[in-house]
């Protein structure tokens, strides 16, 4: 799932090659990836692309005053082109769901908004102020604006896992599984531990890995071309999505727990005392 830092990425990507050019036309091969009816996507049409923003994991394209905000949800993707097809897509076919000419169709640049598999996520919003939207209402404040004192004031109480309270955007916005697991990785923190239970210590730890984490990722993301920022992301993981790998820090096991339709991935020496966490699925599996 695209998280904090590709979606800086992605705006910045916008920024550097959207803004100052004409949306010429819009396509639509997915009306449920429409999360608004009015105004219409062809508000857009003429509309000058103004500036792009990010909000959490929202992407943000200013066109003029009226918003075209996106979240890419687990599988979705903005994937620019120089030039695009100026032929219209067919509904229903393929992993397209929304094309963004900024220019004449068939000469200009652009982009596809896409989404794999079959479980769809991928959203868009048409607006005139994104405080119409409200997923954005409900964000907790931005990963990368908190400071040490303010963190440890919205951890205060807390009584979830760590790594439910780092990923629920209500309370912070912008990080997800994969930067949880990094973040969580470097602090020397388990993803069990009680939020609202840290050590002081342990705050300082978790408030420097967060903006170390995000920081570097941001820094490594922006100025790649967006077919080039997965690729990148990967490579920036130490811990997530490297089951049965060598910890880089210890050389232990990186370790997995598995849910239902998710994993998180720990090294047990560098976070939790070289105990393993309960994996009530792999429990299962292996009765």
């Amino acid at each position: 799932m695209p998280e904090l830092p590709e979606v800086e990425a992605l705006a910045h990507h916008l920024r550097e090659f959207a803004v100052g050019r004409t949306v010429a036309r819009v396509d639509v091969a997915s009306l449920q990836v429409l999360k608004t009816a009015s105004p219409p996507w062809t508000e857009l049409h003429g509309r000058t692309v103004t500036g792009a923003g990010r909000y959490g994991k929202y992407l943000d394209m200013d066109c003029d005053g009226l918003h075209l905000v996106v979240h890419l949800a687990r599988a979705g993707w903005l994937r620019w082109a120089d030039t695009l097809s100026a032929t219209p897509p067919k509904p229903g076919k393929g992993p397209l769901a929304l094309r963004v000419h900024l220019g004449p169709p068939g000469e200009g640049p652009g982009f596809d908004l896409t989404e794999a598999g079959t479980k769809k996520g991928l959203a868009v919003w048409i607006v005139t102020d994104v405080r119409q939207i409200p997923q954005i209402v409900s964000l907790g404040p931005d990963a990368l604006s908190l400071t040490r004192d303010s963190l440890a004031d919205l951890l205060a109480g807390r009584t979830e896992r760590l790594k439910n309270a780092l990923t629920d955007q209500r309370l912070i916005a912008g990080i997800g599984n994969a930067y949880s697991d990094e973040i969580m990785h470097t602090a020397k923190l388990s993803p069990y531990a009680t939020a609202g239970k840290l050590a002081d210590e342990a705050l300082d730890r978790l408030y420097s890995s967060m903006q170390s984490v995000l920081t570097d990722a941001v820094a490594r993301s922006v100025g790649q071309s967006a077919a080039r920022l997965k690729g990148e992301k990967r490579s920036g993981l130490r811990v997530h999505g490297r089951t049965g790998m060598p910890c880089p820090v210890c050389g232990d096991t990186i370790r997995e727990v598995s849910f239902a339709d998710k994993a998180f991935q720990y090294c047990p020496t560098c976070q939790t005392n070289g105990k393993p966490l309960a994996d009530r699925r792999m429990s299962r599996l292996l009765k």
